[in-house]
């Protein structure tokens, strides 16, 4: 048996990315940046006007000048500014020969002679310079990073149209047990629905994989190790029950007799100490519990954190969120606990209901604390880290995951 930090440790230093693919920037978002890119060009491409004003000389302060023909932004001009002869200037236009400052419209009077100026002027007023946003050659995108809606922003400004990305990672899900029924199966009274493989396949859509169900087993060797076999062109497989020692549990025996590669089985944790981790070929293998609590919190721990890899994210690690107790909880000593709960913005409600067989906390928590052993009560306003469900906060390097005495 490892410990939690064991088991991710593991994951972390095996897992690798998968294979990459270029595609449009329109088409990238979300992706993870396979190849580094630097700035083409600087940007601002040329010294620019950031207000709507006049181009002006310092000489000028306080004076009354001539204005020339307003430049535009994209006109070419051949303008030039000197003592006594400004120009109008409209916000982004290219930056005349000889302008030293830009003056605001508000802070100009418009009178017969002409354009009054104010009586200080300083050097490079209101004058966006040539690469103070982005300089050529510097880095503007890094391997492993997201990319986001603004990291298309910086990717357009540059003539960008193309990015190569870690291809999406490619998910297979099937459950185990003769007692299940999908969703739309009828149902007998001594059999239950399949509600792991849907909220499996949800959950690593939500990540950015591409998932398949391929279907629940039979508790027999040769049915599960059909599905396996059908599933050994994908990147991971998640399969739920079958891992614990029951009769006809047969899910760990079927996966090694197709030559699986244990990295870790059996982990410190309450709920879900029997997941497993392991390989066969280049396809990664994740075992959880049947039980839909804890197959879900240990997926949000282990599962999650192959995905972060798989994608080739620079910053893999889940992170959590440090907040403080909103209630008392009372927790049994022992092992490394997983609570379920909610988070307000300002503090973790731990839930009242919640256990490994239970479906209804995973809808109404959006985050979930681990107690160390010792720990044997949370008080209100006690420090806590959460580790948030619905978005995937993560870190460049291993940080602290538990909640301490």
């Amino acid at each position: 048996m490892v410990s939690i930090t064991e088991a991710l440790e593991l994951i972390h230093t095996h897992v690798k990315a998968v294979k990459t693919e270029i595609l449009p920037i329109e088409s990238a978002l979300g992706r993870i940046i396979a190849e580094p890119i630097d700035a083409r060009f600087d940007l601002p491409r040329f010294d620019n006007s950031a207000m709507d004003g006049y181009a002006v000389t310092l000489a000028d302060a306080g004076q009354t000048i001539q204005s020339q023909p307003t430049i535009f932004a994209g006109d070419k001009s051949d303008i030039k500014v000197s003592q006594g002869h400004g120009v109008k200037i409209m916000t982004g236009a290219v930056m005349p020969e000889g302008a030293e400052a830009v003056i605001p419209v508000e802070n100009t009077v418009e009178t017969d002679e002409g354009i009054q100026l104010p009586e200080t002027i300083k050097m490079g007023a209101n004058i966006r310079k040539r690469g103070e946003d982005i300089a050529q050659g510097e880095p503007i995108i890094t391997t492993g990073e997201p990319l986001t809606a603004y990291a298309i922003t910086q990717l357009a400004s540059q003539g960008i149209t193309h990015v190569t990305v870690y291809q999406k990672p490619r998910v297979t899900i099937f459950a185990t047990g003769h007692e299940l029924r999908m969703h739309y199966e009828p149902i007998e009274a001594h059999q239950i629905y399949n509600s792991n493989a849907p909220m499996f396949i949800a959950r690593t859509q939500e990540l950015g994989c591409d998932a398949k169900f391929t279907g629940s087993t039979a508790d027999t060797m040769e049915s599960i190790k059909a599905h396996i076999h059908d599933a050994l062109d994908s990147d991971l497989i998640i399969t739920s029950g079958g891992v614990s020692v029951g009769d006809a549990d047969f899910t760990k025996e079927a996966f090694a007799e197709l030559g699986m590669e244990i990295l870790f089985s059996k982990v410190n944790i309450k709920p879900g100490k029997p997941t497993t981790v392991g390989r066969i070929g280049k396809t990664w293998v994740v075992n959880l519990p049947g039980n839909p609590s804890a197959a879900a919190v240990n997926f949000e721990i282990f599962a999650r954190s192959i995905i972060n890899r798989l994608h080739g994210m620079n910053a893999p690690y889940i992170a959590p969120i440090m907040t403080t107790c909103a209630n008392d909880k009372t927790i049994k000593p022992g092992k490394y606990s997983v609570l379920m709960g909610r988070f307000n913005g300002e503090a973790f409600e731990v839930l009242e209901k919640q256990g490994p067989g239970m479906v209804s906390p995973l809808k109404e928590a959006d985050g979930l604390i681990i107690t160390t052993p010792d720990v044997t009560h949370l008080q209100k306003g006690q420090p806590v880290r959460m580790i948030p469900l619905h978005h995937n906060l993560t870190a460049q390097k291993a940080v602290n995951l538990f909640t301490e005495v």
